[in-house]
């Protein structure tokens, strides 16, 4: 009797966290009006991955140093994903149809496995993947048969996010999560901001506001985001908690909406939807488990 209100309130942080996560597209996009983007991902990584080592100092401390060194390498993977995503940000006209495109990392998820380590993915990949490329298609032809760079970075980030999800299931398997997203979130920092120095002219003032979504990216939407959706995921089976962090991609078009007023053609909307049917299709025998154990 005791399993439902952990359901409930697991349900509720993981919603939550992806609507942090949401959330963070609009900070990272603001943050860009006055920050370089490699500038930006840089410091808004290293002053979150701070507060995480501080709140995961005594499993970090637990840790030998050939865990610590996985974690780094697979912190990384991390770090070019995140340096490919800030720039599809930089880039993009769209972003509710940039965070479509990034969710396709999920969907690709068993295909990497296929590729790398030998795995056999289920059926419904392979009916989900021609989906999502088509709804990838048509976001791109909603521009006249071109490619917009946004798009193309956020598509790397895709892949990259795909193959970091694949390490983390394999190569850091038993390293505890919360020291384990303390080491990738710095990692990120530690790489990036010095490649800033070496390619940016970083900017000889930022300007108050710029300052303050900066702090939000990395406070409210990196640290309280992680910590909220590790939370959230302690409580519930991992297959439950990734059905509900698919909204991420949803959110962030909903807040996007409203805050920069963007809207959807016809084709974009199409796009957008056959990458959601993509999500669920690819995740169908975990939803599936998840319907049956509510009803």
């Amino acid at each position: 009797m005791t399993a439902a209100p952990h359901s409930v309130k697991a349900d509720l942080l993981l919603l939550f966290a992806t609507f942090l996560a949401a959330a963070g597209w609009v900070f990272s996009k603001e943050s860009l009006g006055g920050l370089l983007p490699l500038q930006f991902v840089g410091t808004r990584f290293l002053l979150a991955g701070v507060v995480l080592v501080a709140f995961s100092w005594g499993q970090l401390r637990g840790l030998d140093r050939r865990a610590l060194g996985r974690a780094a390498m697979v912190g990384v993977v991390f770090a070019v994903a995140m340096a490919f995503w800030i720039l599809g940000l930089e880039h993009a006209s769209h972003i509710g149809e940039g965070a479509f495109i990034a969710s396709l990392g999920i969907v690709l998820v068993p295909v990497f496995a296929r590729l790398f380590f030998g795995e056999h993915p289920p059926k419904a990949t392979w009916v989900a993947l021609p989906v999502a490329l088509a709804g990838f298609a048509c976001l791109s032809l909603a521009h006249g048969f071109r490619f917009e760079p946004g798009q193309w970075y956020f598509l790397v980030a895709a892949l990259l996010f795909s193959f970091l999800f694949n390490l983390n299931s394999r190569v850091v398997r038993g390293i505890p999560v919360l020291a384990l997203s303390a080491v990738q979130v710095s990692m990120v920092g530690v790489l990036i901001l010095p490649a800033s120095l070496l390619l940016e002219d970083w900017p000889a003032s930022v300007p108050t506001p710029i300052l303050f979504w900066l702090l939000a990216s990395a406070i409210i939407a990196t640290t309280l985001r992680f910590l909220v959706q590790l939370h959230g995921q302690s409580l519930t089976t991992p297959s439950h908690a990734a059905i509900i962090l698919m909204l991420e991609p949803m959110w962030t078009a909903l807040v996007a909406a409203w805050w920069f007023n963007e809207s959807m053609t016809a084709m974009q909307l199409l796009g957008c939807g056959l990458i959601s049917l993509a999500l669920v299709m690819s995740r169908w025998q975990w939803i599936r488990g998840a319907l049956k154990a509510l009803f």
